[in-house]
């Protein structure tokens, strides 16, 4: 096969991908979801197929390379999620954070793993498994995934109260390493299992690797911040690149000490994006593009891997509703209740229930019963499709109704969405405690006159650069404007306020001129009044004098 007609075809998915997740944007449906829908679209059992293609291009992709594939999307969203964490915000939700990410994560997949042995015992469609296996197919799908609830919140333009956003955002960021160990320990249990295995010895290493996992991201983390403050490189550009490899470093040489790679890069991420270095805007942008292409690539290949004539059959899509009801509304409340009982003071039982409900399932899961086919996990097959299922069922129930849940509670309030700059591309440093916006010049705006100096701009702001057209030139206080002129208004305060503050002085400026002119037409129609009153006097006092005199 050519590959200049591979590219062409991956070309054509990616912008069917983008095009998708606008309309799910418009209509609250979590991009992932629909990602998903056009890999299957195009996948082995797709569109293709219906033209007599049964090869269909190649899209039957193998497990090796969807793991290495999965591992570095993941990898790179990781340290992306890390480096958009703001530690200030975190850090009044760390102790239920993390005992989400860990405690909550471990008893999801235990009451989730002793409810599928069952299930599986119990049903006469389906073929049995081990409580070892059923215990590892929960343990892929015992972590969260906030990222695309997040996108359904800016959306649709919610803002949650009691600080219910940092808490899912840590959890999110922290709960897959923890879901990692537990995949990798039950697909070691499962496939090397002996009677010295114990119990001690299982807990012993999951600690190891939390621990080894967390001091050598902060340990790289740090290192890498004084790499790039210590760097003096000619070609700016390599900064992003440069970090990117900081990143995979992380990743491969704690996996190498015996460390949790995904927690590291997590824990990585959080101290570089919270480091000053040069370049930080631009690195932060390169990821946030880097991790979208990201998703895009891991979704679409997990598509593109999905047989829909093995989902339909009774033997998956039984046990996968089941199994998605009990996770929804049974093992995930009930870690989230367990987990935060510490900290009833803090959040009420509405908040539990919101966050219960935030129990969305996402890539993760499906690139975890990846690794355990590629590990030849007796049942691997099974549980591919029913994490596959299940991860959509969670993504349409939960995923769509998220809005409505955090209305329903009282926990939504709406988000004014901020504006962003359109005639002007610059960008302020994090460390610049400044905003920037832009501002239109009305008539209102020349009441006192058409110079720079004339306009009411607040204290503190100063206006930058001005656009006539397509010119763009930098003003000085002589500079005449015109009315449509585009200003670049920059202030050490919100630029919301210094908008709201523009507009305050405009009306009271129009208010004392209202006032001003006011006064002098009743200073004016006084004086008339009084002249009219001396002559009409004096015009009496004629008459009454000639009158006398006849």
């Amino acid at each position: 096969m050519q590959v200049e007609f591979v590219l062409l075809i991956l070309s054509l998915l990616f912008f069917v991908s983008i095009i998708t997740d606008k309309i799910g944007f418009k209509f609250g449906v979590p991009a992932l979801l629909l990602f998903l829908a056009v890999g299957m679209l195009f996948g082995p059992e797709g569109v293709f197929t219906w033209f007599g293609d049964k090869d269909v291009i190649g899209y039957v992709i193998g497990i090796g390379p969807a793991q290495a594939i999965g591992t570095i999307a993941l990898c790179v969203i990781l340290f992306s999620g890390g480096m958009d964490t703001k530690i200030n915000d975190v850090r009044l939700v760390a102790g239920p954070g993390v005992t989400l990410a860990t405690i909550g994560v471990l008893l999801t997949c235990i009451v989730t793993g002793i409810l599928i042995y069952f299930i599986f015992k119990w049903s006469s469609t389906v073929e049995t498994v081990s409580i070892w296996i059923a215990l590892l197919m929960a343990a892929t799908m015992s972590s969260t995934d906030s990222a695309s609830v997040f996108s359904i919140l800016r959306t649709n333009g919610i803002k949650l109260k009691h600080n219910i956003r940092p808490l899912l955002e840590l959890e999110s960021g922290a709960n897959d390493p923890m879901a990692y160990i537990l995949t990798t320990t039950l697909i070691g249990i499962v496939m090397t299992w002996n009677k010295d295995l114990t119990l001690l010895g299982i807990v012993q290493d999951i600690l190891i690797q939390l621990v080894m996992g967390g001091v050598m991201g902060f340990a790289f983390g740090k290192v890498v911040v004084e790499l790039l403050k210590r760097s003096k490189l000619n070609n700016e550009s390599l900064y992003p690149i440069m970090v990117l490899t900081a990143c995979i470093f992380i990743f491969a040489a704690t996996y190498y000490l015996q460390g949790n790679p995904y927690l590291a890069v997590y824990i990585g991420g959080l101290i570089i994006g919270n480091s000053r270095f040069t370049k930080k805007r631009q690195t932060k942008s390169f990821f946030d593009g880097l991790t979208w292409l990201s998703q895009l690539v891991m979704f679409l290949m997990l598509g593109l891997m999905v047989k829909p004539s093995e989902l339909i059959l009774l033997k998956v899509w039984l046990p996968c509703l089941i199994i998605s009801i009990i996770m929804i509304f049974i093992s995930r409340p009930l870690s989230v209740f367990v987990c935060l009982y510490p900290w009833s003071d803090v959040y009420t039982q509405r908040d539990k229930v919101l966050v219960s409900w935030v129990g969305l399932k996402g890539a993760v899961p499906i690139i975890f019963a990846i690794l355990c086919e590629a590990s030849g996990v007796p049942s691997s097959g099974l549980i591919f499709n029913v994490v596959f299922l299940c991860t959509i069922v969670s993504l349409i129930v939960q995923g769509t109704s998220l809005s409505a849940i955090a209305n329903k509670l009282k926990l939504a309030t709406p988000q004014e969405k901020e504006k962003k700059l359109v005639y002007f591309d610059i960008d302020l440093p994090e460390e610049i405690e400044a905003s920037a916006h832009e501002s239109e010049v009305t008539a209102k705006m020349m009441t006192n006159g058409n110079q720079l100096k004339d306009l009411p701009v607040p204290a503190h702001t100063l206006i930058i650069m001005a656009r006539r057209g397509e010119n763009f030139f930098v003003p000085t206080g002589s500079t005449e404007l015109q009315v449509g002129d585009k200003l670049l208004v920059i202030s050490d305060g919100n630029a919301k306020q210094v908008v709201q503050e523009m507009e305050e002085e405009e009306e009271q400026i129009l208010t004392h001129w209202w006032l001003q002119m006011t006064h002098d037409t009743k200073n004016f129609v006084h004086d008339k009044l009084d002249k009219i009153v001396e002559t009409q006097k004096h015009l009496n006092a004629q008459r009454h004098a000639k009158k006398n005199k006849q």
